[in-house]
């Protein structure tokens, strides 16, 4: 378990829902502060944006993601945040009751994230094996919350040291970097092999499909952070829109994964509050024809028959037949220890 701020994270506790306003702003601050006002009324616990200083990050290039129709220079050039706007919408989120994070993709990045004292750091899966990266932002010593799409187990084992080394909280979030991701490559079962690998690590999922029920199927097997991108209005422009959820959408997400995290875990055994279900759920051996003294008890004359409040329940049925009665025995008396010879 480690805090983020004033949240546990951590299985014991329900899981941290994070609102990803990314870059669904395009580079619009009031769009960004909309966001952030409809995250907290959905109830989410921490929003984040990213932090893009491009020249730090990127040499110019042509590359278009698979996801946009213009080269990742021009879109991070167009939807950059500057310092200040990002300095307003910490504020505001903090006014809000909110966490507020962001995903830095270069060391000037992680610089500028670290002057606006962020409670901790979010790393993309594009940086999960950035190691020099991963080392700059472990530096200040806040939790991390890493997200491992594109790597396997050998690939995030190096940067799962630089974080244990540094001795900060970290959190591995499965995810797969489509967009969007089909149901059948989103792989749950990979938070398994990620605890197998890291017990110390606090897992979760990054989800980019198109519904909440991976991340609500992620916290039944464990998951203590699930993140998905949010966005105030599906018909905005925006290459991460397709695969973020409403307010509305996210409002269920933090009442199920809470519902599912209170679900989970326990053990098999009857609980004394079940006793009043057992009183009239259970079958009890009882006679179904008057039994005169002496008489054996046979499949003609006994059988089982709710309520349970009897002493002898119909799992010990056989073990009663061709026992003789000590007293006569009306129809329907529930039979007892007692009666038998």
């Amino acid at each position: 378990m480690f805090m983020l701020g004033e949240h546990p994270v951590g299985a014991d506790h329900p899981p941290l829902v994070i609102a990803e306003i990314g870059i669904n702003h395009e580079g619009d601050p009031k769009k960004a502060h909309k966001m952030v006002d409809d995250a907290a009324d959905a109830g989410v616990q921490v929003v984040k944006i990213q932090t893009h200083v491009v020249d730090d990050e990127m040499i110019p290039n042509d590359v278009v993601p698979g996801n946009a129709d213009e080269p990742i220079w021009d879109m991070m050039n167009r939807v950059a945040l500057t310092a200040e706007d990002e300095r307003e919408i910490k504020a505001h989120a903090e006014e809000r009751g909110l966490v507020f994070l962001s995903t830095p993709f270069s060391r000037a990045a992680a610089d500028r994230l670290a002057e606006l004292g962020v409670e901790g750091f979010k790393i993309g899966s594009g940086e999960c094996n950035n190691y020099p990266l991963i080392r700059h932002v472990a530096s200040f010593g806040k939790p991390v919350i890493l997200s491992t799409g594109m790597n396997d187990i050998a690939s995030i084992t190096p940067a799962v040291e630089i974080l244990r080394a540094a001795g900060v909280g970290f959190a591995l979030l499965h995810c797969t970097s489509l967009y969007p991701t089909p149901p059948e490559q989103v792989r749950l079962g990979a938070l398994a092999e990620l605890h197998a690998a890291f017990p110390d690590a606090e897992l979760g999922l990054s989800d980019h499909t198109t519904t909440i029920y991976p991340c609500l199927g992620a916290v039944a097997l464990g998951a203590s952070v699930l993140e998905r991108h949010f966005t105030s209005d599906m018909s905005w422009p925006g290459p991460d829109i397709p695969v973020s959820s409403t307010p509305a959408e996210f409002k269920q997400l933090v009442e199920g994964s809470r519902l599912i995290h209170a679900a989970r875990g326990g053990s098999k055994q009857i609980l004394a509050e079940e006793q009043p279900t057992i009183d009239f759920a259970y079958a009890c051996v009882v006679t179904t024809k008057d039994v005169a003294e002496g008489e054996e008890l046979t499949t003609d004359n006994i059988w089982v028959k709710r309520p349970g409040t009897g002493e002898i329940k119909a799992k010990d049925y056989e073990s009663l037949l061709g026992r003789a009665v000590t007293r006569a025995l009306p129809a329907n008396t529930q039979v007892s220890w007692a009666d038998l010879g």
